[in-house]
């Protein structure tokens, strides 16, 4: 017996054209393309982010993001096959801006400062809200899609990403924010 969401996916599928159903999957498909890419260059960009930290607590976090963040990779891979697409990155113009940003506050603020820290919290904010929107946009389509497996890995990795911002907040709010109005 069909549950109620079931009957509704089922309802909102054979109402779609398949030329809908076709722009749908293109669309579902770009955005895999474009966050794969995203999530490679994180991954070589927080390094970068941790190097600049001066915050234990603030190395330990985007640390423990960085191993996510490749599993991220592989589990977008996972995606990929799981549809019957093969693994491609295609340039994520956002988050290539987001990391250039990165990049120029770590060079705008003094090493060694809790300033940095609040500066290197905003810009890891900034990717894991763009990240957030991506997956959770993701998630969807791949319901909708009947991607059931695609949903189930993009939900994982939403979770995560929700996750590591919480932990970036906790970071701020414990300590690094007052430190800096102190400096």
């Amino acid at each position: 017996m069909a549950t109620k969401t079931q009957k509704s996916k089922n309802a909102a599928s054979a109402s779609r054209t398949p030329e809908q159903e076709d722009a749908l999957k293109e669309l579902f498909f770009d955005e895999l393309k474009d966050i794969y890419w995203a999530e490679q260059h994180l991954a070589k960009a927080l390094p970068k982010m941790i190097k600049g930290a001066t915050s234990e607590d603030l190395k330990k976090t985007i640390e423990n993001h960085l191993e996510e963040t490749k599993n991220h990779v592989t589990r977008l891979e996972s995606v990929f096959e799981s549809v019957g697409e093969k693994a491609k990155a295609v340039k994520c113009e956002a988050m290539a801006g987001l990391l250039k940003e990165a990049e120029e506050l770590l060079t705008e603020t003094d090493k060694g400062t809790e300033v940095r820290d609040v500066a290197i919290i905003s810009a890891a904010q900034k990717v894991e809200h763009y990240e957030i929107a991506s997956y959770g946009t993701m998630r969807t389509l791949a319901g909708v899609l009947g991607f059931d497996e695609a949903q189930s890995l993009l939900d994982e990795t939403l979770a995560e990403e929700k996750n590591a911002d919480s932990l970036l907040t906790q970071v701020a709010e414990n300590y690094v924010n007052e430190a800096a109005a102190a400096e």
